[in-house]
């Protein structure tokens, strides 16, 4: 490792050997860039109404004909799900920084990440972004780049890769370095959905938040993010990866499908989207006589409103009128230790030959 006065030293070379009147320019450092899906700016029906239209705009997360979705979005969607989405967001919003979880949840783990690179390579600079929403990916990536960060590593924060989340990241992050003159070599970090230092945080955090309880669970549900089926059969390997986490994870707590059953949630529309569905899931569970149940959703590395509103409250809900008695949703890992490590551990994996030998 270098200390800051070497930096200082090998900055002021550079400029030294420029010819007079050449512009200021700063470089030598190595950007890290973790993005997160996305959020409202406010709950209010006009912050939604922004939010949700870049969202569903993209060709990536809707790919139904552009003429038929820009009808249905404009017409429909867009006149009445802000208000209902923002009512959700109400009610989890983080009144004293006046922003959703994810929000306050990403910035931390910025901060702590940064921290723990600090003393692994001083040229490292941390930032975060949001694929929707503020901060944009455009505005941080060139808040790096002008602070002379030639190397960026961009970590799309989901362990499974999916088109409409990883790669839409990619998408966006080359339309911001189409716009640069001295583009920054760029990395993207793939998933981690089998990684066993990711398997054994999400076991070891789920037998935490087990032991905190006051009810052994009868069942324990693995929620992912859903999507079409459709997306499946063009190829898209998000599903393969989902069943593979849950299985890794179903052997490292030593529990068969009969304890440990993979669902997906937050569908979307009339498309028929990955199954089982978790909300049909619960309430079949309930009215067939389990009285408690837990679901842990790890395939999201913060909490957001699919974890505090949809499954915490609303699948909470389902299962308590269908007869349930005993529901508990477990945290995501966000900025905890264990999950630190986790995006500590992949940021290094993908720095290699940027930083040490």
């Amino acid at each position: 490792m270098r200390d800051a006065s070497e930096m200082n030293d090998k900055v002021n070379a550079e400029t030294a050997d420029r010819p007079a009147g050449h512009p200021a320019a700063v470089s030598g450092r190595i950007g890290v860039l973790i993005v997160n899906l996305g959020t409202p700016d406010a709950t209010d029906y006009w912050s939604m109404r922004r939010y949700l239209k870049e969202f569903l705009s993209d060709r990536r997360v809707i790919e139904t004909s552009r003429v038929i979705w820009w009808l249905i979005l404009n017409l429909i969607i867009l006149t009445v799900r802000p208000g209902r989405k923002g009512r959700d967001y109400d009610k989890i919003w983080n009144r004293e920084r006046d922003e959703s979880p994810l929000k306050t949840i990403t910035r931390a783990q910025a901060e702590k990440l940064g921290e723990m690179l600090a003393p692994v390579d001083d040229r490292i600079m941390v930032d975060w972004a949001m694929r929707y929403g503020n901060p944009s990916l455009a505005s941080r990536l060139d808040v790096l780049q002008r602070a002379g960060c030639d190397r960026i590593l961009i970590v799309p924060l989901y362990p499974q890769y999916c088109a409409a989340t990883s790669a839409t990241v990619a998408d966006k992050a080359f339309d911001a370095l189409k716009t640069m003159r001295w583009q920054p070599a760029v990395r993207i970090a793939p998933p981690w959905h089998d990684d066993p230092v990711y398997i054994e945080a999400v076991a070891g955090a789920l037998e935490a938040e087990l032991a905190k309880l006051t009810f052994k669970p009868d069942q324990i549900l693995a929620s992912f993010h859903g999507i079409p089926r459709d997306y499946l059969l063009k190829g898209d390997p998000y599903y393969c990866q989902c069943h593979k986490t849950a299985r890794l994870l179903g052997a490292r707590l030593g529990l068969d499908d009969s304890k440990f059953m993979l669902t997906f949630q937050s569908r979307f529309g009339f498309a028929e989207w990955l199954q089982p569905y978790t909300a049909v899931t619960v309430k079949a569970l309930a009215e067939g006589g389990m009285k408690k149940i837990d679901i842990v959703t790890p395939g999201l590395t913060a909490d957001c409103v699919e974890t505090l509103e949809e499954i915490a409250g609303e699948n909470a809900e389902i299962f308590h009128h269908a007869g349930g008695k005993n529901f508990a949703a477990i945290p995501c890992l966000n900025d905890s230790e264990a999950g630190m490590a986790v995006i500590a551990h992949v940021v290094l994996r993908e720095l290699k030959g940027w930083i040490g030998g």
